[in-house]
């Protein structure tokens, strides 16, 4: 990918939690939520982060919005216009940055004001930022994008009570994009809903993506989903990138263990197709006390010797393919 295109670039990301003991003297812990991701994000793409609970994917949405502490690495963003360092930025760039980056949380009942009116709920970005200097001003933005988000003008008017799953998602969407942002991560936006509403929300999305030209971080764990609006896909586990290509090409040629296991444990329509789930044996490990080598060793059945000695790195392929796995030439062949 050419650098002219990319609008987020991360290299050697980690991000670490310090656990505090309960013995002064004993050793402290740290949880290894982010660990070495080297990531770009193309400008105008729906990029989609997948993999299981405990993995790190929100906190590596949450590192992009510079919203928790980046304990090593880089982070960059340009957008053509504002170039920012995430590593190194000050309280005005930053402001500036909040303006640009915006999130779409999961929960859109816990992510809603239950004291605040949908038109407070969306104009507050616009008047904590500065954004409008007038109240018809603050007014006419928060009508635009609340139409944009399919929200009637009655509905400013009313409390987040009084709505379903699927308009206070709306209205949480509406929020994050009042403000005109570039970059925008919606952490799981759909897992709340149901089937129905969810693809009603995705569409929502896509369509407002094409039109404002926005770049969406997609965190999912819902592979069906990912692979109906995402261009491209990363997979995560433990901290780590283990597996990225554009998202037809990782659904039809996976290359790393895991990622097979994930696609496996997709759901056929078919109730007469033949099971093909690979049962993974144990547990995610702790990120207080990652396995050496491979990850994922503790849990693949196609590790040997060296997965468990040494990691791997991502190797970068001619189609965009990038995994990070030591056999997984050799078992493609055998395949």
């Amino acid at each position: 990918m050419s650098d002219d295109n990319v609008l987020i670039k991360a290299r050697d990301l980690s991000v670490h939690f310090p656990l505090r003991g309960k013995k002064m003297f004993a050793e402290a812990q740290v949880v290894r939520a982010v660990e070495g991701v080297n990531l770009d994000i193309a400008r105008s793409s729906f990029f989609g982060l997948v993999g299981e609970s405990g993995s790190g994917k929100t906190t590596l949405g949450r590192a992009l919005l510079k919203a928790v502490p980046i304990t090593r690495g880089t982070v960059q963003y340009d957008d053509g216009e504002a170039q920012i360092d995430l590593t190194n930025v000050d309280k005005k760039q930053l402001k500036d940055y909040r303006t640009r980056a915006q999130l779409i949380f999961q929960d859109p009942y816990a992510a809603l004001s239950p004291r605040m009116t949908v038109r407070d709920i969306i104009a507050e970005p616009l008047e904590v930022m500065g954004l409008t200097k007038t109240r018809e001003e603050t007014d006419a933005r928060v009508r635009e994008i609340a139409e944009k988000c399919r929200l009637n003008l009655e509905h400013l008017r009313r409390f987040p009570h009084a709505f379903s799953g699927g308009q206070r998602q709306r209205i949480s969407i509406a929020r994050a994009l009042v403000s005109n942002p570039r970059f925008v991560v919606a952490d799981e936006s759909v897992a709340a809903l149901d089937v129905s509403i969810q693809a009603d929300v995705l569409n929502l999305l896509k369509e407002i993506q094409q039109e404002m030209g926005l770049t969406f971080l997609f965190i999912s764990h819902d592979l069906s989903v990912v692979a109906h609006i995402c261009d491209h896909v990363a997979v995560m586990y433990l901290g780590r990138l283990v597996e990225t290509a554009p998202t037809r090409e990782l659904f039809n040629n996976p290359r790393h263990p895991y990622t097979k296991a994930l696609l496996s444990a997709i759901p056929s329509l078919d109730p007469d197709a033949p099971k093909t789930a690979q049962k993974l044996i144990g547990e995610i490990p702790s990120p207080t006390n990652p396995p050496p080598g491979c990850k994922f060793q503790t849990r693949c059945p196609n590790a040997i010797n060296i997965c468990r000695v040494d990691e791997p790195k991502l190797e970068h392929s001619s189609t965009g393919h990038e995994v990070a796995c030591h056999r997984w030439q050799e078992l493609m062949n055998t395949m």
